[in-house]
This record gives C-alpha cells, sequence and structure tokens, in this order.
C-alpha cells in the first residue's frame, strides 16, 4: 500500500497518536507516497466532467493537502484558484509542489472548513476524499460554511464512491479500521478524527439540501458501475440558488 518513499510504520503510529492537525503537518513530506492521497484517476475524472459544466472564475479547494486539487481546478478556473487547509504542514508542502506562476493565480489559506475566513467569493468549491475527518453532526455546519463562500449559481462539488459490499475484503478492511479508530479515540486524547464509513451518501444529500443546496448527481463513467447497475464513483453537483444572495 506504501511506496518505499513513504513512511514507516513507526512514522503512522506516532502520527495515529497525535491530533488531526498535528499528524498531518508530520505526515505531509511523505504524504503523496502513501494511499491517502486522491489517486490521479479520480482527479482526472472529476476534472473532466467539470470542464464539461465550467469554466468557473474564482475556484476553492477545501481541506486541499499537498495541492493535487488545486492542480485539477487550475485547469477549469479562469481568475484563481486558492487551497485551504488547516495543516501548516501540508500547505508548506503545496507551496513547493504547485507551480505559482501563470494563470489562473494561486493561494493558499491556512483555516479550518468549519471557520472559513472568505465572503461568497467562489464560483466553484471543490474537496476530495476529506470528509472522513468530520463527523455526522458536523456536516450541517460544514455545508452551511461552504454556502456562506459560494457566489449566487456556485458550484459545491466532490466525488462519493460506492460503499464496497459485505463480500469485498475492502467492507472488512474498512469496518476494521473505523472500528479501531473508535477505540484508540475512546483510549486516547487527543482524537484522530478519521471515518471511512460515516460519510453516508443519503446523510450527505439531505444535509446538502438543508443547507440551501439544489443538489445533483452524476456517474464518473471511468469507473464502471456494480453488478447491481449503481455507478462505482458518483460526482455530487449542489448549487447555490440565485435567489437567495442573502444567505
Amino acid at each position: 500500500m506504501f511506496s518505499p518513499h513513504g513512511p514507516t510504520l513507526r512514522e503512522l503510529a506516532v502520527q495515529a497518536l497525535s491530533s488531526v492537525e498535528h499528524g498531518y503537518d508530520l505526515l505531509a513530506p511523505k504524504f503523496d507516497h502513501t494511499p491517502f492521497r486522491t489517486p490521479d484517476s479520480v482527479l482526472d475524472s472529476v476534472e473532466g466532467a467539470l470542464k464539461s459544466i465550467g469554466p468557473f472564475e474564482r475556484g476553492l479547494d477545501l481541506c486541499c493537502g499537498t495541492g493535487a486539487g488545486v492542480e485539477a481546478l487550475r485547469t477549469v478556473c479562469r481568475e484563481s484558484v486558492t487551497g485551504v487547509d488547516f495543516s501548516a504542514g501540508m500547505l508548506a508542502v503545496a507551496r513547493e509542489q504547485v507551480r505559482p506562476d501563470g494563470v489562473p493565480r494561486v493561494d493558499w489559506v491556512r483555516a479550518d472548513a468549519r471557520a472559513l475566513p472568505f465572503g461568497p467569493a467562489f464560483d466553484l468549491v471543490a474537496s476530495f476524499g476529506a470528509f472522513g475527518h468530520f463527523l455526522p453532526g458536523e456536516l450541517p455546519g460544514l455545508f452551511a460554511q461552504v454556502h456562506s463562500v459560494l457566489r449566487p449559481g456556485g458550484r459545491f462539488v466532490f466525488p462519493v464512491g460506492a460503499p464496497p459490499g459485505w463480500a469485498s475484503p475492502w467492507y472488512w478492511a474498512l469496518l476494521g479500521f473505523d472500528t479501531a479508530m473508535r477505540v484508540r479515540n475512546a483510549m486516547w486524547r487527543p482524537p484522530f478524527v478519521m471515518y471511512y464509513r460515516a460519510f453516508r451518501f443519503s446523510t450527505v444529500l439531505r444535509e446538502l439540501t438543508r443547507a440551501g443546496f439544489t443538489v445533483e448527481h452524476q456517474a464518473l463513467t471511468d469507473f464502471g458501475r456494480r453488478r447491481d447497475g449503481s455507478p462505482r464513483c458518483r460526482l455530487v453537483l449542489a448549487t447555490r440558488g440565485r435567489d437567495t444572495p442573502g444567505r
């Protein structure tokens, strides 16, 4: 699962016993050599879908990590792309890896996604693989924050993979991981919030609607379909209404 350039078992153990913020500060230099980084196949598929509904003027990569999503958004945004993350270590790596020159302009902001320091300035907000760090009860506040930084008519987009069936080894691997994290957080402080099974599709659609979004979703066809015909991966497209500029 890890390349030879990835973190050692000891480094992962130290990260796992840290807070989320400090853990990612520690992991940042080797993050791109772990399976936690969003795969290029997902980034490319989302980028292709956005090109069909764009272009956009100003984009925001929510929980940007080391900047892979920022690079994808630069292909569909004309004025600027901002990467926001609460880990100073991840932002430091992103600044080194993402070319600062050219159009659109790239900005980096250290901030918590639950308290974004922006007004309604963006036409596009995207996020890749970060939602496991938010407990289900935090989704209403998180989605309200995203709604508040979008201009009327702006889009909030993110990919969601279909959960594996119980017969898949991945089902048991993710269940085991989430169980281990719950035991760890019951016994150790500060907590490290990362749960793969807590971000449920039906709950997400409901909370986006409650936050004021009009919600659609489409299949990312690059990943095919499951035996029941449902997509293996979807792109959620949540739009801030044009008739509620004061929200």
